[in-house]
């Protein structure tokens, strides 16, 4: 009676599931912590498991592949009346352009009752008068020519004005461009942008696909095609344009200077000015795939092997618990080489 119930004993603590419960949450854990000293936040809990499933790397522009600090140039022609009521709306927003248009005008008031619909622009009352700051189609100025980065601005009846920007691409985007097709992704450009700064930025990154003038519907649809087709997408960007399609990717990260929205909507969060931490998330996603596998072996050959012993009386309380625990201590340093490779 005895021996029967200190082989139950050692069988109940061989049998404890220690290491099969650390081998996913272990690898989590020290892949987020290495990610987060690079620069990375990771929101979600699943999302570095979707991340080493991607296949396919889709990136905004504006803020994106560029740096986001656009800067207004061709002022000669706009009037400091006109550039500072079309501030007292762009004031209002976080995208890069109307940062730039309020930079450019300085401090000031903001325009009553303002609305940003995404894709299109913002409105609202500046002293009591309708006004539109945003695409030249939004503010009404349906029969001009439109080229590089800009932003039109209407009041009332008033004629359109136009405001043209420019901005640099980020200093390593081609580097990561070409990390990511090293890796096997497929890379894409999709911007709201018009053609020629989205053909600029894409040839001086090394993107090849590339598509312009592209608002939220269609940057959603786009994905969902994408899907559709088998791939997994992996989307990158920062303007609330893009909050939809972050949401409606397999996977998706958003930079510390977007809009509330497309932080809320992606898994990851990029700090600072650099894209590699990107590649090296990837790195890291599967990395830690490959160590959770590790773990859910160890963990199964320990019970293959513990289990029939301690059924078999073989194995003494005393050994069962030294057993249960160098499994999960196995676990936790297998899981650890992935900080050291950090």
């Amino acid at each position: 009676m005895r021996a029967a119930a200190t082989s139950a004993i050692a069988l109940l603590i061989i049998t404890c599931p220690c290491a099969l419960g650390l081998a996913v949450p272990a690898v989590q854990i020290v892949a987020t912590g290495r990610l987060f000293r690079r620069g990375l936040l990771v929101k979600s809990g699943d999302a570095l498991e979707r991340l080493a499933e991607a296949d396919i790397a889709v990136f905004d522009k504006t803020g994106t592949i560029t740096a986001g600090k656009p800067g207004l140039v061709d002022t000669a022609g706009i009037s400091s009346a006109i550039l500072e009521r079309a501030a007292r709306l762009a004031r209002a927003s976080k995208h890069p352009l109307a940062r730039a248009l309020a930079s450019a005008a300085g401090a000031g008031p903001i325009a009553a009752s303002v609305r940003e619909i995404a894709g299109e622009g913002l409105e609202g009352e500046i002293e009591g008068k309708h006004a539109r700051l945003g695409r030249a189609a939004f503010v009404g100025a349906c029969d001009v020519t439109t080229s590089g980065s800009e932003l039109w601005y209407r009041e009332a009846d008033l004629t359109a004005s136009r405001f043209v920007f420019a901005d640099r691409l980020r200093n390593d985007a081609p580097q990561t461009i070409a990390a990511l097709r090293q890796r096997g992704f497929e890379v894409e450009l999709l911007s709201g942008d018009r053609k020629q700064p989205v053909l600029a930025a894409a040839l001086a990154s090394g993107i090849s696909n590339w598509q312009a003038q592209t608002d939220p519907q269609q940057k959603v649809a786009y994905l969902a095609t994408l899907a559709a087709r088998g791939h997994r997408t992996l989307m990158v960007g920062d303007g609330l344009n893009d909050a939809a399609a972050l949401a409606m990717a397999h996977v998706s990260i958003s930079l510390s200077t977007a809009a509330d929205a497309s932080q809320a909507a992606a898994d990851m969060v990029l700090q600072g000015e650099a894209l590699a931490p990107i590649v090296e998330a990837i790195d890291v996603a599967r990395a830690a795939r490959r160590l959770v596998l590790q773990n859910f072996a160890f963990a199964a050959l320990y019970n293959a092997l513990a289990v029939p012993l301690a059924a078999l009386g073989l194995v003494t309380p005393l050994i069962a618990a030294v057993a249960m625990s160098a499994s999960s201590l196995l676990v936790m340093a297998n899981a650890l080489r992935l900080s050291a490779r950090g």
